[in-house]
């Protein structure tokens, strides 16, 4: 059984559990998926290639729950448009938590099909092939292989059953109830959060990291009052006592910690979600690579969203500006953004990676960029830890987690 859930309501996608399925074209992939679904999710034709950019679909996957579906093009597409669409196919590789490969059961596996094996386990990706066309009369030898695998048919249903009870099941091993802040808090600990409504803050409503934070620490039974920074003096003072914790928006981080005492704990929504997200040991080594830049030297803003930039955006605007004030140098920078992030190779030409806090990206793409830029030999970190450091309060951010 699936359902989907109202938007009102909806788990966020970097929440849930993202399956994608890979495979040659004509492989069954796009019926396969439309079969596990229930739904007409991709286009089918006997045409070779006809599925083109990936397709997803966030829905509740049972037994298993929210899950993000994704069908991708065949990853043996020809000439230079099928070159871009096997690229876009791999860079879906980057978010999936379990792979399902489709392979034609007449046909048996196939050279890329192996290699795609290999890079599955490699990047120590949780993966089940899918024999597809079981329906079909032409023969096809029974062998054990090494590795996870389902006799399936997407026309009659054979197994599909089976693939779904296999996927919830390694669904189950990976999905993790990490927590953003309420293992650290004590249900009597009130927190205070700074939020800044200005001309970036979405008419409205509250940008998914405030949101996400306050339901992790309703979920803790602590207490809170959120506030802008104009109010956040008046707040301490209707306090008997200091609040256990501080969380700010990192870019008001210069004018929140010079209104708290100094023996108040503070740190920020990016931090926290670098913590959530697994990248933080890393991001903060990455932050101190902000010494080492030199003029010249690139700099790499990469955000997880896309969203209309105001005059003052944090990414394109204040974080250069403060990174030029803090270092000193003429230093270049460049954006991405959304699903955007350079390949390995051409990953080393920056001195320095500045993320967001990724609360759009599921923890094993934001791994999945941290790795990338390591492997390039690039300084990663992120936008609030390089924040504090250049406020000189990195330590005390910290000192919570």
């Amino acid at each position: 059984m699936e359902r989907e859930t109202s938007d009102f309501n909806r788990t966020p996608s970097a929440g849930r559990v993202h399956v994608s399925f890979f495979g040659r074209r004509n492989a069954g992939k796009s019926s396969l998926v439309n079969t596990v679904t229930g739904q007409n999710l991709s286009i089918v034709s006997d045409t070779p290639g006809t599925t083109t950019d990936p397709v997803s679909k966030a829905m509740e996957l049972l037994p298993l729950g929210p899950v993000v579906i994704t069908d991708t093009a065949g990853l043996d597409d020809t000439g230079e448009v099928g070159e871009m669409r096997v690229e876009k196919a791999m860079t879906i590789l980057r978010k999936t938590d379990i792979a399902v490969l489709v392979v034609d059961i007449c046909r048996g596996l196939r050279d890329d099909d192996r290699q795609l094996i290999e890079l599955f386990r490699k990047r120590k990706l949780p993966f089940i092939v899918a024999f597809n066309k079981a329906d079909l009369n032409a023969p096809f030898p029974l062998i054990h292989h090494p590795f996870p695998y389902i006799i399936v048919s997407a026309r009659t249903g054979l197994g599909i059953n089976d693939l779904k009870e296999k996927i919830a099941e390694i669904g189950r091993t990976i999905v993790v109830d990490n927590k953003i802040i309420m293992d650290r808090l004590e249900p009597s600990d009130v927190v205070i959060l700074v939020t800044p409504i200005d001309g970036s803050a979405p008419k409205g409503r509250m940008i998914l990291p405030q949101v996400q934070t306050i339901r992790d620490i309703l979920d803790g039974h602590a207490t809170m009052m959120v506030t802008q920074p104009e109010e956040l003096e008046r707040c301490l003072s209707v306090l008997k006592e200091p609040p256990a914790l501080v969380i700010t928006d990192s870019q008001v981080f210069e004018k929140v910690k010079n209104i708290l005492p100094d023996d108040v704990k503070l740190t920020s929504f990016s931090i926290l979600f670098a913590r959530l997200k697994g990248i933080l040991n890393t991001a903060v080594d990455g932050a101190s690579h902000l010494s080492k830049l030199n003029d010249g030297d690139k700099v790499l803003i990469s955000e997880g969203c896309t969203h209309h930039r105001q005059c003052e955006d944090i990414g394109t605007v204040k974080l250069p500006r403060w990174i030029e004030n803090y270092t000193g140098k003429k230093l270049t920078f460049e954006f991405t953004s959304g699903g955007q992030f350079p390949a390995e190779s051409d990953l080393k030409q920056y001195a320095l990676v500045v993320h967001c806090g990724g609360c759009m990206l599921n923890e094993r793409e934001m791994l999945s960029r941290m790795e990338m830029a390591t492997d390039a030999g690039v300084a990663f970190t992120n936008y609030g830890i390089v924040i504090a450091h250049m406020n000189g309060i990195l330590e005390r951010s910290l000192e919570i987690l």
